[in-house]
């Protein structure tokens, strides 16, 4: 069997690699909010703290280490200059959807126009059938407070859209002293999901804070994934040929769903979660492989029956783990939505999970 740290960084090279890197475009006039919902939608208040250099004149490329997300944030796209900074932005997106690598694509696009002004600029409408050229282009109705309408008239005014979302950023204060909450944050990331490549919404996951419940899902999917192969691997009639197999899978699966939740993958990170695992759950773990194996060493029916009880532990196992593993992280989110969880936290939740779930 290969040693637990070569697992563990094989585990973090797959999930790197099968996260992949998200490229979202965000236009809009001054003063639409760019920067206050990109902050409110992503981690680490990026707009902030992440490192932006210029593209064109108008565009600044924003990435931050540790997210999988480039913001291309486009800035004076005013009505007077229209015309020459459109151009530069389309020559920009023509180059970055040309390019072989994937990654480099550009592939969604939020438009974003202010509710307060309750008008569609024509620039506004020439932009949106730009853009909506070359990738899906969502766009956002910020600082909604009241629609009377508006939404409607700009479905119908830009109706290249795959989707008009009205969104309020952050919370605001009313005069009369009532507070409005952030609204449809969640909504946008359902919505973005749905147009951008399938391979790009693990990506998503870990760069949005604003949706639990899509990290939540994201991470179904990996259990699932994981629960199939251990099963398979379960299955194998020869004896003791699972243990070597089982626990890369199931490391895999520990590191995809780090990955998918935004949190740090170094083996650093990630060592001290894996060998918790193993603290609360390997005697348990060990016991039950050994016996299904032991069953497979007797010819013919003893063979059968020992694959379909290791083939049922190993999917248990995994099962119960992988979602152990997600409960962990989405209770600690929700506890801090802006704070990072520690790997001591993380270890010390998904230890108390476990424990409930009797694995």
């Amino acid at each position: 069997m290969q040693n637990l740290n070569d697992i563990i960084q094989e585990a973090i090279n797959n999930a790197t690699r099968e996260r992949g890197h998200l490229n979202v475009l965000i236009a809009g006039r001054t003063g639409v909010g760019k920067s206050t919902l990109i902050n409110a939608v992503f981690q680490d208040n990026i707009a902030e703290t992440g490192q932006g250099s210029p593209v064109t004149r108008n565009t600044r490329e924003i990435t931050k280490e540790g997210v999988p997300l480039t913001i291309f944030d486009t800035r004076g796209l005013e009505m007077f200059e229209f015309k020459e900074t459109s151009s530069e932005l389309e020559k920009l997106i023509k180059d970055r959807c040309s390019d072989r690598d994937p990654n480099r694509h550009i592939h969604v696009a939020w438009l974003c126009v202010h509710e307060d002004g309750r008008r569609v600029e024509e620039a506004e409408v020439e932009l949106h059938e730009m853009l909506s050229k070359h990738m899906p282009l969502v766009t956002v109705i910020t600082k909604s407070r009241s629609d009377q309408g508006f939404q409607n008239e700009v479905i119908k005014l830009l109706p290249e859209s795959r989707n008009v979302v009205r969104v309020r950023a952050i919370s605001e204060e009313q005069d009369d002293g009532h507070t409005l909450d952030p609204m449809n944050l969640d909504k946008l990331i359902d919505v973005t999901s749905e147009v951008i490549p399938d391979g790009k919404r693990m990506a998503l996951a870990a760069s949005q804070k604003a949706n639990i419940n899509y990290k939540k899902g994201q991470a179904h999917k990996v259990v699932a994934t994981a629960v199939a192969l251990a099963a398979a691997t379960g299955a194998a009639p020869i004896p003791f040929s699972d243990a070597a197999i089982l626990v890369p899978i199931q490391i895999g699966m520990i590191a995809k769903i780090t990955a998918v939740f935004g949190l740090d993958i170094t083996i650093v990170a990630l060592t001290p979660i894996v060998t918790s695992t193993i603290g609360v759950s390997g005697s348990t773990l060990v016991g039950k492989t050994i016996v299904a194996n032991l069953m497979k060493l007797f010819p013919g029916i003893g063979s059968v029956a020992g694959a379909t009880i290791s083939a049922a532990t190993a999917s248990a196992i995994t099962f119960a783990l992988g979602e152990a593993y997600i409960a962990a992280l989405a209770e600690l989110f929700t506890e801090n939505p802006e704070a990072t969880p520690s790997v001591t936290s993380i270890a010390e939740k998904l230890k108390a999970k476990m424990k409930q779930a009797g694995t």
